[in-house]
């Protein structure tokens, strides 16, 4: 009885595996609101209402694939930071910044799922929470790091953080365990936001006949964010 339950786990993680590889497929060429179940079916010669078995709606499977996404943007993150030198804050802080650029322009339509335009009537449960802070984690690990080790030397002259935003840093600040002053998080939220804008204006097009060199852009850019933080390169 044991072993019949595992043949058929094993059978069940292997067609939920080929519908969301085939769902990934087609993200490339009908973007998230054109996924469709049925067209998944029919591609796997499957009937319409056994694909139901496995993901109730388009909705269900919407949310493996965006689970899914920010796994893999979290494990590539996960794997720069582990790889990098304790010691180097900044060059830990350049490589997972690296490290989601390069999985950004060889992933793009799983990075458009989860980076890009909201998919409308879409409504992400808190299944996907878990996954989504996945990188943020470590981006807020090398900065507590930095900042207990006392190498954090931000620019002179910047603002500091308002008090109306104290309650969004607080928040923040539990969510990814960060215990650093509010104006460390303030600075952190700017360059992560900065690394993921840089990474989407490449990504969708907007520095076509403007940047031409665009991984000696992207190190600058990175760079002077970080520095923005504190960092020294």
């Amino acid at each position: 009885m044991s072993a019949s339950r595992t043949a058929r786990e094993r059978v069940r993680a292997e067609l939920i595996h080929e519908i969301t590889e085939i769902a990934r497929r087609r993200l490339a060429t009908e973007g998230a609101t054109g996924l469709s179940l049925r067209a998944v079916a029919r591609e796997m010669g499957m009937v319409s209402s056994a694909i139901y078995r496995y993901f109730p709606s388009r909705d269900d499977l919407l949310t493996a694939l965006i689970i899914d996404g920010y796994d893999a943007v979290g494990e590539v993150v996960e794997r720069a930071y582990a790889a990098g030198d304790p010691g180097d804050h900044a060059g830990r802080w350049l490589a997972v910044c690296r490290a989601i650029r390069a999985w950004a322009l060889e992933h793009p339509h799983e990075y458009a799922l989860i980076y890009g335009s909201p998919v409308p009537g879409y409504k992400a449960p808190e299944d996907t929470v878990r996954a989504a802070v996945r990188d943020t984690l470590i981006f807020a690990r090398i900065v507590t790091e930095a900042h207990e080790a006392g190498v954090l030397d931000p620019p002179p002259g910047l603002p500091a953080a308002p008090a109306a935003i104290a309650g969004d840093l607080e928040r923040g600040r539990a969510i990814v365990q960060m215990n650093v002053p509010d104006d460390i998080v303030a600075r952190a939220l700017i360059a992560w936001a900065g690394v993921y804008g840089t990474v989407s204006f490449e990504l969708f097009g907007q520095f076509e006949n403007v940047v031409t060199e665009r991984d000696a852009y992207f190190d600058h850019t990175v760079a002077t964010l970080g520095r923005l933080v504190g960092f020294t390169f």
